[in-house]
């Protein structure tokens, strides 16, 4: 018997079977918000998807939903091609807050649904993402799309994981993506669309210890109605939303090498730039791994117009290296991860600005002369949280458009790890140098400093969990600010197993 056994074992090891879990995961979370002021602290709202509002003290209650018929763990290196060729997902959160004095509001960050065909993904509706090559958990944030804001609703199509290019060996892969969204209703430009499409390369396998990024982001905010402006800059109250003007609004394309344009459709201001409001960034990175660590130096350059062409804002970007721990997880204190960055947007191509020459400078980051709204969201900013809104500063400050500051030096920091059983620990300290813009700046560099620290602490073995953060808002950016949360909140894992051949 015990020889049988081993002339079929063997056979037995090449019919096994891989046995997977798809998750449906459902939370819902209670917690308050208090401070010692009105305003919430920098880095309790920022980098929340809109959720948490800027007055306090207030109430939250949140629950969600999400399922993915394809789902593979993070650790799972099956290759693409063996995965499912078809699968679908979807998600749900909903977010209620109530405030004292302050009426309750329900905000939805997340309701979309998703298919997938082989390596593309279909998707439509609010979906929380990063975009751009950045630390995705304790960066400050990527600069054109940080995650600052609700997300916006939108159909995209593009490939979420990075795909092995044929005939390369599967030395370069691609991801990227497509889309058209929608701003809101009502604002001071009333139904905008919002064009956003993206590529990165990666250089070298996965399992390879050095990996070379490469890519780029594109956004822009077009079309909608205002009456707000003159002739100058737009037309009977409607920028243009033909396929002619969508075409030239995807590549890019500057209306002032063109001389048929037809004048009583594009404004003087389309005429003489672009349609519409651009920015996005052109990334680098370059990733190292051992079996115990992940080092990745990456670098965000920044353009709204043509500093980055002609090379004149070449000191603005995001510059960051991140630290991830590979090893298992033990139950004394560790550290997981660490960040370390350097924002910088003074420069934007100098203080001068001539159409006709290379001096393309007052870029006004966020900004913009036909949507006043700048880059926001229902009043928040979609880019880097460092450039901020009117709104959120002092009120003695000089205030100006929608970003009153956009010429910032920040350095940043985050870092996260565990102690004890299970329990974990995530700190962010920031400090800035603000300058307001060009057109009207700060008398002098204004400082701030603002930090946070959260930590959560498993109540039981399901599920249960209770989180206190703490944060502070010292400087003269922000009025000076303490709060804290805390939260309780409820995870349910329900798996749904099924066998797959090897």
């Amino acid at each position: 018997m015990r020889l049988l056994l081993l002339l079929f074992c063997p056979l037995l090891g090449l019919c096994q079977t891989r046995i997977e879990r798809k998750p449906i995961q459902l939370f819902a979370e209670v917690g308050g918000f208090y401070g010692s002021s009105k305003q919430t602290p920098f880095w309790l709202r920022s980098n929340q998807y809109g959720t948490v509002p800027t007055d306090l003290p207030y109430a939250s209650v949140r629950t969600g939903l999400r399922w993915d018929s394809q789902f593979y763990a993070i650790d799972d290196n099956t290759p693409i091609k063996k995965r499912d060729f078809f699968g679908f997902g979807y998600g749900v959160e909903l977010v209620g807050n109530t405030g004292a004095g302050s009426k309750t509001t329900l905000i939805i960050p997340e309701l979309y649904g998703k298919l997938r065909a082989g390596a593309f993904e279909l998707v439509a509706g609010r979906r929380r993402e990063v975009v751009g090559l950045v630390d995705s958990t304790l960066s400050s944030g990527s600069f054109s799309w940080s995650g600052n804001a609700l997300p916006l609703p939108k159909i995209q199509i593009g490939l979420s994981q990075y795909t092995p290019i044929p005939f390369t060996g599967g030395i370069l892969s691609v991801r990227g993506f497509f889309a058209h969204g929608w701003f809101e209703q009502k604002n001071f430009v009333s139904r905008a669309f919002l064009h956003q499409k993206a590529l990165y390369a990666r250089i070298g396998k996965a399992k390879w210890p050095v990996k070379l990024y490469a890519g780029f982001n594109h956004q822009a905010e077009w079309g909608g109605t205002t009456s707000e402006l003159s002739d100058g800059l737009i037309k009977e109250g409607r920028f243009p939303s033909n396929f002619q003007a969508y075409s030239y609004m995807v590549t890019g394309s500057s209306l002032g090498y063109n001389p048929g344009v037809d004048t009583t459709y594009y404004s003087r201001f389309d005429r003489e730039n672009r349609i519409g409001n651009h920015l996005g960034s052109i990334d680098v990175g370059l990733e190292f791994s051992t079996k115990k660590l992940s080092i990745l130096v990456y670098r965000q350059s920044v353009y709204e117009d043509g500093s980055l062409f002609y090379r004149t804002n070449l000191e603005d970007g995001l510059n960051g290296i991140r630290f991830r721990s590979l090893k298992p997880a033990t139950s004394g204190f560790r550290i997981t991860g660490a960040v370390v960055e350097l924002l910088y947007t003074k420069s934007q191509g100098g203080s001068v600005f001539e159409a006709a020459d290379k001096l393309r400078g007052r870029d006004n980051y966020f900004n913009h002369s036909q949507y006043r709204s700048g880059w926001s969201y229902f009043g928040q900013g979609i880019g880097t949280p460092f450039i901020t809104p009117m709104t959120t500063a002092r009120p003695d400050l000089p205030q100006y458009g929608f970003f009153s500051n956009n010429r910032v030096r920040a350095f940043h920091t985050g870092l996260q790890g565990g102690f004890g059983r299970n329990c974990t620990f995530q700190m962010k300290l920031s400090y800035s140098e603000n300058f307001g813009t060009y057109d009207v700046p700060f008398p002098n560099a204004v400082e701030q400093f603002s930090s946070l620290l959260q930590v959560g602490v498993p109540l039981n073995q399901s599920g249960l969990l209770m989180t206190v953060s703490a944060a502070s808002d010292q400087g003269g950016l922000f009025p000076r600010s303490n709060g804290v949360y805390a939260g309780i909140r409820k995870t349910w894992d329900y798996y749904q197993y099924r066998s797959r051949r090897m």
